[in-house]
């Protein structure tokens, strides 16, 4: 039995942590897919088989409303805070008020971000850069990738200082090479509820319930704050 799941790359370290344990217990290989939400609600749209799926609160409520996945199935995994990275190593930068967090960017010889039009951060993130004034004078140092965790990635593998990396927190958590300095400041945050489902069209839809289940239950309370989540 293989269990297809897509998902936004911020909960990927609550999925593959509970993964082995999901599968040995219900005898099930999980096949997951992880990056933007837009992305990942677009191969689902597109008819793609999925069993699973983990998205933004508001797009598993669009999905529900349209019948794509399973009324009352939503289980919240918690809420994601929007953060800022450097590379391990380097100086660590500031952005504890609206202020400083302009300084910094206005420095950063480069950004690394998730797409700004597909990933919920990237959106976010398009818009704080405009309300700061610095679309523009930054577009030739903004290095965009298909979702965060690979945005991070790529930040870990820059030389040289000057590197600046924003995204959500559970993503730069889980990335080895790049250390989070801090959320962005309150007027200029972002806090977004993952929520999992149960597709409509599961091939599993058993296990698919109790892979919900055990994501946004008690069991795996420790590893979603673990990870970042604010449950």
């Amino acid at each position: 039995m293989k269990l297809n799941l897509f998902s936004g790359g911020a909960a990927k370290a609550v999925v593959t942590g509970l993964q082995a344990d999901f599968e040995q217990r219900h005898g099930a290989t999980l096949d997951a897919s992880f990056g933007a939400v837009g992305t990942m609600r677009d191969k689902l749209l597109a008819g793609a088989p999925c069993d699973v799926i983990i998205l933004s609160d508001a797009l598993i409520k669009d999905l529900e409303k349209q019948g794509h996945v399973v009324a009352g199935s939503a289980r919240p995994l918690g809420r994601v805070e929007t953060g800022v990275a450097v590379r391990t190593g380097t100086p660590p930068v500031t952005v504890a008020d609206g202020a400083s967090l302009k300084a910094t960017l206005a420095a950063a010889r480069g950004l690394y971000v998730p797409h700004l039009k597909q990933s919920t951060a990237g959106q976010h993130i398009a818009d704080v850069l405009r309300r700061l004034g610095l679309d523009e004078a930054l577009a030739d140092r903004i290095h965009e990738y298909p979702n965060g965790a690979v945005a991070m990635g790529e930040l870990a593998k820059t030389t040289g200082d000057g590197m600046v990396g924003c995204t959500q927190v559970t993503e730069i958590l889980y990335t080895p090479g790049v250390t989070l300095v801090g959320q962005l400041p309150e007027e200029y945050g972002l806090s977004t509820v993952y929520t999992a489902a149960c597709c409509s069209k599961a091939s599993y839809p058993e296990a698919a319930k109790a892979f919900v289940e055990t994501l946004g239950g008690a069991a795996s309370l420790a590893l979603r704050k673990q990870a970042g989540f604010v449950v």
